[in-house]
C-alpha cells in the first residue's frame, strides 16, 4: 500500500505539478483562460505562478510600449495640395482581458490601429492648411536668395494657428477615445514623413528650376551692369590721365619753347651776323644733300655766304 502511494505521488509530481506551474517575466503581462474563457484577473507580477492543469492555458501579452508604423496614404489638405502622410505611433496592451476580448493578439491589434490612427489622420489633415501641418509655430522666417518667391506666397501671407504638434496631439487624442475600447493605450502619434504627389511634386520642381533662372538672370543682369559701370569709370579714368597729361606736356613744351625763344633772343641780340651765319650753316645742312637739285638765281640770298667764300 506505501508503495503504491508512492508511485501515485511520484506520478502526480512528474505530471500534475509541471503542468501546473508556469513562469511570468517581468516584460509579461498573463491572462489564465478555461476552455477558451478568460478567468481571474491579470496577472502582472513576474514570478512563479500556478493553474489548473490541461483545462486552463497561459496566454502571454507583452508589457512594453509596442512600435506601430502605418502606410503612407495620399490625403489632400484643406487648401487641395495632395500630399503623402507617413504615420507612426507607440501602444501597449492596458488591459488584456479586453485586449484579449476584442482583437486576441496583436497583429489584429495592428490592424485595428490601421483603421483608427490612419482614419483621425485623414480627418485632420484635410482639416488644416498645408503650411500648418508642416510647421509648429509662427516662428519668422529668414528670407534668402534660395528661399526666394516661395516665402512670400507660401509663408508670410498665412499664420499659424495650430502648427504641426497641435495636430498630432489632435490625433492622438482622437484615436484614445476609441483605443480603449480594445484594451489598448496609445502614448503618441507622429508625422513620420511629409510629402507632395508626384503631379504636384513636378510642378513644385518646375516652379524651383523658374525660380532659380530668375535668380541666376537677375545676378547675370547685375553683374553686367556691374561690369559696365567698371569699364565706364575706367574709360573716364584713362581719359582724365590722358588730358592731364597731354596737359602737363603742353604746358612743358610752352616752357621749354618759351626759355628757348628767350636764349635764341639773347644769342641774336649778342651777334646778329655770327647767328644768322649759324642759321643758314644749318640750313644748308637739313636741306642740301646729294638728292636735291636746287634752282636759284645768281644773286640768292640763300647762296651769299657761299658766293662770299668764293
Amino acid at each position: 500500500m506505501t508503495r503504491n502511494v508512492l508511485i501515485g505521488l511520484f506520478v502526480v509530481i512528474i505530471f500534475v505539478v509541471p503542468g501546473s506551474l508556469f513562469v511570468v517575466h517581468q516584460t509579461e503581462q498573463v491572462i489564465i483562460t478555461q476552455f477558451g474563457e478568460p478567468v481571474g484577473d491579470t496577472i502582472t507580477e513576474p514570478g512563479l505562478h500556478f493553474k489548473l492543469p490541461w483545462v486552463q492555458k497561459v496566454l502571454r501579452f507583452d508589457k512594453r510600449w509596442l512600435p506601430w508604423d502605418g502606410d503612407a496614404n495620399q490625403i489632400p489638405t484643406k487648401d487641395k495640395k495632395f500630399i503623402w502622410v507617413d504615420t507612426y505611433a507607440r501602444w501597449r496592451i492596458a488591459d488584456p482581458l479586453a485586449f484579449y476580448k476584442a482583437v486576441r493578439n496583436e497583429q489584429q491589434a495592428q490592424s485595428r490601429l490601421d483603421d483608427i490612427i490612419d482614419g483621425e489622420t485623414r480627418n485632420a489633415v484635410a482639416s488644416y492648411n498645408l503650411i500648418e501641418i508642416v510647421r509648429s509655430s509662427d516662428r519668422e522666417f529668414e528670407v534668402t536668395e534660395e528661399l526666394g518667391g516661395f516665402v512670400e506666397e507660401a509663408v508670410v501671407v498665412q499664420e499659424i494657428v495650430s502648427g504641426r504638434e497641435a495636430i498630432t496631439r489632435s490625433i492622438l487624442e482622437e484615436s484614445s477615445l476609441v483605443t480603449p475600447n480594445f484594451g489598448i493605450e496609445l502614448m503618441d502619434v507622429q508625422f513620420k514623413r511629409i510629402n507632395y504627389t508626384e503631379e504636384v511634386r513636378e510642378s513644385v520642381y518646375l516652379r524651383m528650376i523658374s525660380e532659380r533662372r530668375r535668380i541666376a538672370e537677375r545676378s547675370r543682369s547685375e553683374g553686367q551692369g556691374r561690369s559696365a559701370e567698371i569699364r565706364g569709370q575706367k574709360e573716364r579714368d584713362l581719359q582724365q590721365i590722358e588730358s592731364e597729361a597731354f596737359k602737363t606736356a603742353e604746358q612743358t613744351r610752352g616752357t621749354a619753347d618759351a626759355e628757348a625763344t628767350q636764349i635764341y633772343a639773347a644769342a641774336y641780340s649778342k651777334d646778329p651776323d655770327f647767328y644768322q651765319f649759324l642759321k643758314t650753316l644749318e640750313t644748308y645742312r637739313s636741306s642740301l644733300d646729294e638728292d636735291v637739285t636746287l634752282v636759284l638765281s645768281s644773286n640768292s640770298e640763300f647762296l651769299k655766304y657761299l658766293k662770299t667764300s668764293r
